[in-house]
């Protein structure tokens, strides 16, 4: 399995193994992006939402600062390669670039190589000075409230970005094929990529052959399944037998000498999809790093293939918004 994923349009070569900032604590943050890149993640997956660009962005620069990677190159050794996402309150059309800039200013960046539209959900607009960021939630109110932002004129908000050469790439998060279809019938500059919750637990086989079909490319959340959502409480989450723990993972992770964790990313490298680990421990980043040196024999995909149980975790619904988007 090559190191990269190429993208259409640029032909940019974007890294199977990326690290993701979900979760990272904003004290925690700088050192641990930094720690991501020297021990030798390329792809550095980040988020409006996750409320920690400002301290990731410190990262990213201390790295840069330092000569241990450039930014001059795109998604290749020794370059760092930022991903980073649209917020639900900033999808209308007015608001897309305010938004963005809020964010490139944060990382300190000039550009980013890949921007992602969070979730087809558009909620009515937060103002930056207001709150940021905003959250599911208008300021004091504790429902979701919609807004009249349709995703074709957010989507041309999108490719503005690239015309203007401050995205290098856009794309789509937590989009289901209907939405991938009709997005495609207008868009001028077709997704590059897709972001979606993928783990043996929610394997979405023929979703993922029709993405990849399109010539969009795939970067899996949630490699481990229900380990980050147990502590937010996610019932089924706290229920469902742990990934990274399972008797077929540690019976196939034994026979290769590899950790659960590393047999969990592998598992998705092997279908072509890119991951996005987290991990605060220097140890298990460079363990989650190595996953392309070896690989999974089909009796051992055939054996995971068996834990597919539709189970998916990070759901509007399961927070209680009534948000059934993947319904």
């Amino acid at each position: 399995m090559a190191s990269t994923l190429t993208l259409n349009r640029t032909g940019d070569k974007m890294p199977v193994v990326g690290f993701g900032c979900w979760k990272v604590a904003n004290e925690d943050a700088e050192n641990t992006i930094y720690t991501a890149i020297k021990n030798g993640y390329r792809l550095i997956d980040g988020a409006a939402d996750y409320g920690n660009e400002v301290e990731v962005g410190r990262g990213i620069n201390k790295a840069i600062s330092e000569g241990i990677v450039k930014r001059e190159e795109l998604f290749a050794d020794p370059t760092c390669s930022v991903t980073t996402k649209l917020w639900n309150t900033y999808h209308k059309k007015e608001h897309v670039r305010e938004a963005f800039n809020k964010q490139l200013k944060d990382l300190n960046l000039e550009y980013v190589d890949l921007y992602l539209v969070h979730f087809p959900v558009p909620l009515k607009h937060v103002a930056i000075e207001t709150a940021y960021p905003p959250g599911w939630f208008q300021p004091g109110e504790e429902k979701v409230t919609l807004d009249r932002a349709p995703m074709h004129e957010c989507w041309a908000e999108m490719e503005k970005l690239v015309e203007d050469k401050v995205a290098r790439n856009i794309g789509v998060s937590n989009f289901n094929v209907q939405l991938l279809m009709d997005l495609l019938t207008y868009a001028k500059i077709k997704p590059a990529a897709l972001q979606v919750e993928l783990h043996p637990y929610l394997q979405q086989s023929t979703f993922v052959k029709w993405v990849q079909e399109q010539g969009i490319q795939i970067t899996a959340y949630s490699s481990f399944g229900p380990a980050s959502f147990v502590s937010l409480g996610v019932d089924h989450a706290i229920k469902a037998a742990p990934l990274l723990e399972h008797d077929v993972i540690s019976e196939i992770a034994k026979t290769h000498n590899k950790s659960n964790a590393q047999v969990l990313l592998r598992w998705s490298v092997e279908k072509g999809i890119a991951v996005i680990p987290k991990s605060s421990s220097e140890a298990r980043m460079v363990s989650n790093h190595d996953i392309l040196s070896w690989t999974l024999p089909e009796a051992d995909m055939a054996k995971i293939a068996k834990l597919d149980l539709n189970m998916r975790f990070n759901d509007p619904v399961t927070y209680g918004f009534n948000l059934p988007i993947f319904n």
